[in-house]
């Protein structure tokens, strides 16, 4: 069977390899291995969301509760967060158990204490977020996204933001439909647009 990055245990020796990429404002030395999302780089998308995001000060009462980054891949979500914020809780999840260990490596390797990374089944079930930010597994496929969608989005505190970055051409105006449609209570937009890739906003 083929692996993919969502593969939950993807084939291949595990071998961490250093990495140069931006975040939080500086140049920083991450890991990466095969087996998980953009192991070579920071993906585009993953760059024009972490550029285009708000200030955790300009997000009110939601800037100061807890992040939580879908799909984490091997971190550069959480870890930008976590390094903008010190103070703030965030959660990285995600099914492959090779991008977590790599996402809880590079939280140490940059002295963060306060990254929670966690397979999506064990976050704890009551627990709600100021804010989701996600580069979104869109090749796992649209049912599989949905369920995605539909099971954290809900999790949105009151006045809370979810930021997501979808590739035009893999279906960004349809999705943000489907959110929209799906979730009347959540107001949804395009925030912004850049090299292909579209930021869909969406606030309870």
């Amino acid at each position: 069977m083929t692996q993919h990055y969502f593969s939950a245990a993807p084939d291949g020796d595990f071998r961490p390899r250093e990495i140069e990429v931006e975040l939080a404002g500086a140049t920083r030395t991450v890991l990466t291995a095969g087996g998980v999302f953009s192991p070579e780089q920071l993906d585009r998308g993953t760059a024009i969301l972490l550029r285009e995001l708000p200030a955790a000060e300009a997000l009110g009462r939601a800037g100061a509760a807890p992040v939580l980054d879908v799909g984490c891949g091997w971190g550069p979500i959480a870890l930008d967060a976590a390094l903008e914020s010190p103070e703030r809780v965030v959660w990285a999840i995600d099914v492959n158990e090779r991008s977590r260990e790599l996402t809880r490596r590079n939280a140490t390797r940059l002295g963060l204490t306060n990254v929670h990374v966690a397979a999506p089944d064990e976050v704890p079930a009551d627990l709600r977020f100021g804010e989701i930010r996600s580069n979104p597994p869109i090749r796992v496929g649209k049912e599989a996204l949905h369920d995605i969608l539909r099971t954290w989005l809900p999790r949105l505190d009151e006045g809370g933001f979810a930021h997501l970055v979808v590739a035009k051409h893999l279906g960004a105006d349809s999705l943000q439909r489907w959110i929209a449609e799906e979730f009347t209570e959540l107001e949804v937009e395009r925030a912004a647009r850049d090299k292909g890739f579209h930021i869909i906003r969406i606030e309870r």
